[in-house]
């Protein structure tokens, strides 16, 4: 093999190298800012991963905001009508949070199956649904306006 073969082999096999580890860490880099979206039903039933930032979303249950009287804490339960989660919040809620309003909470997982939420996300439509709450409701058989006319009566289908 002659030296100017071998040179400019051994500089592709180096790039071809490079660009393997730089796709490398980049892929590792941005494997702990995913943020996955579970429904309180997969939560519920183990899918959603422990002590991993995750999005999950619900309609908040009436009833169910508690606020501390020291501090910032709150506490409310988002549900699916199927099943419930627990979350904890530290922090100013958005204007527009309220009972019976669709949320999308982004936060960790605690072993006792609830949310310590980092953030509260809500919209300002009276009808605002989070497009992955939807989507979550009609994978457990149920449509998005059932839940938009329970949330005004305060019933479970």
């Amino acid at each position: 093999m002659r030296a100017k073969r071998r040179n400019r082999l051994l500089l592709i096999v180096g790039l071809v190298a490079l660009c393997g580890v730089a796709i490398g860490l980049t892929l590792y880099a941005l494997r702990s800012n995913i943020n996955l979206f579970f429904s309180p039903v997969q939560i519920a039933s183990g899918e959603a991963p422990v002590e991993r930032q995750i999005r999950a979303g619900g309609m908040v249950k009436k009833g169910s905001v508690e606020r501390s009287s020291e501090g910032l804490q709150v506490s409310f339960v988002i549900t699916d009508y199927v099943d419930d989660v627990t979350v904890h919040y530290s922090g100013i809620l958005p204007d527009l949070f309220r009972e019976g309003q669709g949320v999308v909470v982004v936060g960790k997982l605690n072993d006792k199956q609830e949310l310590n939420a980092d953030q509260v996300l809500a919209k300002h439509d009276e009808n605002y649904m989070p497009p992955e709450v939807a989507e979550a409701l009609k994978r457990s058989g149920y449509e998005p306006e059932d839940y938009k006319k329970m949330a005004t009566s305060g019933e479970a289908p």
